[in-house]
């Protein structure tokens, strides 16, 4: 089965919900879209959040028979999470405003919201995976520890359960230069922000990829002509898709993100850890540049049930989404291969 086969979305609407920050949406809207056959007794469930700046079409190269995640045996739902411009957004629900105004998502709100239209939709209890790639990694932990009881199994790929304080300082530094353009007039931009597109991609390009990625010029075999066209249509371009609205609204959610930070664990991080009863595959690129392998490793020793398995990659932290890099994508697809090895026959 071909992923785009499957190409309409559904979107799951939940009635006054209230967000973490305090405010209440009319109508949250979760967009999410499934792929496969969802297996009468229901265990066959793997969920697949999304991560910065994407929506489901962009992640879902990795599914298919002999890809990753493979949808003749699972059910694979992804949801998009809310700011990425489907799911409710600043660019689409007028109720929803930047940090500036005191409002913001976070991954409690992602996964209460997940956790819901899973239920409520496809009356699914238990999951047998989480898979997700750094912001949803990020999500893949919060389910382990919200849900303990109902996730099977964990594969966390270049992401944090807490975004460290020197990974803060890269947000910022993408936030400031975005917001640096003169179209913004303090709580939103007035016109495209073409100096903070720019500054935007070359700062979140200089973290993405290792300093060895540069040195041995992995993007000429990728068909790009110099490092200029690489930035321009390798980075920029992308991100100029995105309302900057949106992008800013990401970044509120990834800088707020702590799994101990919500109301079942009032701030405890380690015990939120400590309370993930899943099998955890804790998989950092050796190269990332802001979710480091120290910083995994140190998370991977709080989960009761961890394995670390760092991806030896000089592709930084774009190792865990190898849309372009076969070698990486065979590393991942023979862990969730061990990962899901028993998953069927377990009770």
């Amino acid at each position: 089965m071909n992923a785009a086969a499957n190409s309409d979305a559904q979107t799951f609407v939940i009635k006054d919900y209230t967000l973490q920050c305090g405010a209440t949406l009319p109508e949250a809207k979760v967009v999410y879209q499934t792929y496969g056959t969802l297996a009468g007794d229901r265990r066959n469930v793997i969920l697949y959040p999304t991560s910065y700046g994407a929506q489901h079409p962009d992640i879902e190269w990795l599914i298919g028979r002999d890809r990753i995640l493979d949808p003749e045996r699972w059910f694979i739902v992804i949801p998009n999470m809310f700011g990425n411009g489907l799911s409710s957004s600043p660019s689409n629900n007028p109720h929803c405003k930047l940090s500036e105004s005191g409002f913001w998502f976070t991954h409690w709100d992602n996964v209460r919201a997940q956790e819901q239209l899973l239920r409520e939709v496809f009356g699914v209890e238990t999951l047998a995976l989480v898979y997700g790639w750094s912001m949803g990694a990020q999500q893949a932990y919060h389910w382990g520890a919200l849900y303990p009881e109902r996730v099977q199994r964990i594969v966390a790929l270049c992401g944090t359960a807490r975004t460290t304080e020197h990974n803060q300082i890269f947000l910022h530094s993408l936030r400031t230069a975005l917001t640096a353009d003169p179209t913004w007039t303090g709580d939103r931009f007035e016109g495209v922000p073409d100096r903070g597109f720019r500054a935007f991609a070359r700062i979140y390009a200089s973290w993405a990829a290792s300093q060895a990625f540069y040195r041995e010029g992995l993007y000429y075999p990728l068909g790009y002509t110099s490092l200029e066209d690489y930035l321009l249509r390798g980075w920029e371009a992308g991100y100029r898709k995105r309302d900057p609205h949106n992008l800013l609204s990401m970044i509120d959610t990834w800088l707020r993100c702590d799994v101990g930070d919500n109301p079942v664990y009032q701030g405890d991080y380690e015990r939120a850890l400590g309370a993930i009863r899943a099998k955890t595959w804790v998989m950092p690129a050796t190269t990332d540049l802001y979710f480091t392998p120290e910083d995994c490793e140190a998370e991977a020793r709080l989960i009761p049930s961890a394995e670390f398995r760092p991806i030896p990659s000089i592709w930084g932290h774009r190792a865990g989404n190898p849309y372009q890099n076969p070698a990486d994508e065979a590393f991942i697809r023979q862990a969730v291969s061990d990962a899901l090895a028993d998953a069927l026959t377990d009770g």
